[in-house]
């Protein structure tokens, strides 16, 4: 008989041809042979040899059988690792390489297995060979196989777990009849980071060592698309709950910004850390360093020592931690014992100082690990601006209010000499006989007092608008005589200077709506504007007119005009243009300021027109009073 090789080389290999030619004589020398065992006239020697080609013939087709499966394995190995290339989605790449194993190995069910961070394996994707999902209840797996897989490094592979001594009896073995089960590490940069599992709990001999060296290079490569995937998943994780974060932290900035309400801020800050932490309770202080303490301004959630009481000592351990390191300071309850607490303190810093300490409570041990003081840190920090500003703006109205409350009482307090000195002025020239001099000297002491009247009432006009106070009384006026008493009151000033007044009246005007006292204060404020700030012999001009539900009072003059930077700033308290003829004439600043907020209260709008040396329009619109109901 001749030896035929048990391996042959590419060059060997018999071509498809010649296996189809070595098949026809094969089956030719059957037929013979057949023939000459009837006819009972066999020739050993032919016999022999003929055996021997059949022979050679078998081996032949085992080795191109063993050629085109390893092909096959090739293939489909390069197929699904392409596939499982394709994704970063995790579970999409777990399920891809659970299907395409059970594929390669043609067996029943698959089982893909992590470590999770308690070093345990976890069951990822359970696939039957119809690639369905399988049931938590069908999870029944050799935790045996799996363990020494693990503990190994080293793939298994049994051909009947039921006989093979290393596993019979096991009682996973035994529960589950499991039988053929073949098994291989996921090492990913040298750490082994799961199992995969494949079985078959019918047959015997489904799997062999065959099968398990391309199960081995598989999950080679398996374990790395799934560690690409687990690394890209947990980044894009982190990303997420950064963006996630930044976009919380900027919604809250909304929150601590939209008032400077000092208070407010405060608790927004203390709320959102308490709920992002998963704190039962919370307090917010602001420190008081000369009194040694840290007054406690907002409280949130369940009553604790660190939120019952109006204020907390810096001598106190965790408090005062707080101050001397400027960081966040944490209290756990001692392992064992009950009830579990842990207590967060994080300062809130401004101008590298601690200004205050945001304190949190949770009932249980393993609370405030380092990303959640990270995020509270985060908090503090922004909420140290809002508090600061809120404390600022606090401290400017409080000036605010007490100049307010100065000005209201100057005023009020130089009312009753002035009237006195006026009363004296007046009475000089009863008592006895002056002369002409005398007499220019008490006409100048009488100007001088108006002029006084006129700036304590403005003032006292400020001081009312800024305080909230300045009221007007609305009802229906008649224009004309309106307009009538305010030019009666300036007309003596206009003809001393040479002016020209016009008017330009619109006939049957409706009645509007406006506080009359204070109309008449808005129009003498307008026409003195016009002739202060008017050369001598200029022309000032008034006109109404009706505009749908609005009635305009307009004041033109020839005087020195504006730049429209010098009209932005009109309405700004004590605010006088830099010009030589402005400033050559008596007054305060205040005028205009009062005029616009007086036209606003009243439900009407005011307006400028100016041209530098051409002169300037002040214009007024109130509104028509609606129809009697």
């Amino acid at each position: 008989m001749i030896k035929v090789a048990e391996t042959m080389s590419e060059e060997t290999k018999p071509t498809t041809y010649e296996l189809e030619m070595a098949l026809a004589n094969a089956r030719q020398t059957m037929s013979l042979l057949r023939s000459q065992a009837q006819a009972r006239a066999v020739d050993p020697v032919y016999l022999d040899n003929r055996l021997a080609a059949l022979e050679n013939m078998l081996v032949q087709f085992a080795a191109t059988h063993e050629a085109s499966e390893e092909q096959r394995h090739l293939a489909a190995l390069y197929e699904v690792s392409r596939v499982i290339g394709s994704s970063l989605d995790l579970q999409t790449v777990l399920d891809q390489v659970m299907d395409a194993i059970i594929q390669l190995t043609e067996a029943e069910r698959g089982f893909l297995m992590l470590l999770n961070d308690d070093g345990k394996l976890q069951v990822r994707v359970a696939r039957n060979f119809d690639q369905e999902t399988l049931e938590s209840s069908e999870f029944s797996v050799s935790r045996t196989i799996t363990r020494q897989v693990v503990n190994s490094g080293e793939p298994v592979v049994t051909t009947n777990a039921q006989t093979d001594p290393r596993y019979a009896g096991q009682a996973s073995i035994i529960a589950h009849a499991l039988r053929s089960i073949m098994a291989s590490p996921l090492r990913a940069r040298g750490n082994i980071i799961g199992v995969v599992y494949v079985d078959n709990r019918i047959r015997t001999g489904i799997f062999s060592e065959k099968n398990l060296e391309v199960l081995e290079a598989f999950a080679a490569q398996a374990a790395v698309a799934i560690e690409n995937a687990r690394l890209y998943g947990e980044k894009d994780q982190a990303l997420t709950d950064r963006v996630e974060e930044l976009t919380m932290l900027q919604w809250i900035d909304r929150q601590l910004n939209e008032t400077l309400d000092t208070a407010h801020a405060m608790q927004i800050t203390l709320e959102w850390s308490a709920r992002l932490c998963d704190a039962q309770s919370g307090s917010l202080g602001m420190c008081d360093p000369e009194m040694e303490k840290v007054n406690l301004v907002a409280r949130w959630g369940e009553a604790d020592e660190f939120t019952d009481q109006e204020s907390l000592t810096l001598k106190h351990p965790l408090i005062g931690q707080v101050f001397e390191t400027q960081e966040a300071a944490l209290e756990m309850t001692p392992p064992g014992v009950e009830p579990a607490r842990t207590v967060l303190c994080v300062p809130i810093r401004r101008e590298n100082n601690a200004i205050g300490v945001v304190t949190l409570v949770a009932r249980r041990a393993d609370a405030f690990d380092e990303d959640a003081q990270a995020l509270v840190s985060r908090l503090a920090d922004r909420a140290a601006i809002a508090i600061e500003n809120g404390r600022l703006y606090d401290a400017v109205q409080a000036a605010n209010k007490a100049k307010s409350e100065f000005v209201s009482l100057v005023a009020h307090e130089l009312k009753v000499p002035m009237t006195s000195i006026r009363g004296y002025a007046d009475l000089l020239a009863v008592v006895g006989q002056i002369n002409d001099q005398q007499k220019n000297f008490i006409e100048t002491i009488k100007n001088n007092v108006q002029r006084m009247t006129v700036l304590v009432s403005d003032l006292s006009d400020i001081s009312r608008i800024e305080s909230g106070q300045l009221k007007v009384d609305l009802a229906g006026i008649e224009l004309d005589t309106v307009i009538t008493e305010a030019v009666d009151g300036v007309m003596a000033q206009i003809e001393t200077r040479g002016h020209q007044y016009i008017e330009n009246r619109a006939p049957n005007l409706p009645l509007v709506q406006g506080d009359r006292s204070r109309v008449i204060q808005v129009l003498v404020n307008l026409l003195s504007n016009a002739y202060k700030y008017t050369p001598d012999g200029g022309t000032i001009t008034l006109s109404t007119e009706l505009n749908k539900d609005y009635v305009r009072i307009s004041v033109r003059d020839t005087g020195v005009g504006m730049t429209p930077e010098q009209i932005a700033q009109l309405g700004t308290k004590f605010w006088r243009a830099d010009n030589e003829h402005v400033n050559n004439q008596p007054g305060t600043g205040l005028g205009l300021a009062i005029t616009q907020n007086l036209v606003t209260l009243m439900g009407g709008t005011f307006e400028v027109e100016s041209t530098p040396g051409e002169g300037s329009t002040f214009s007024v619109a109130l509104p028509v009073q609606p129809p009697a109901e």
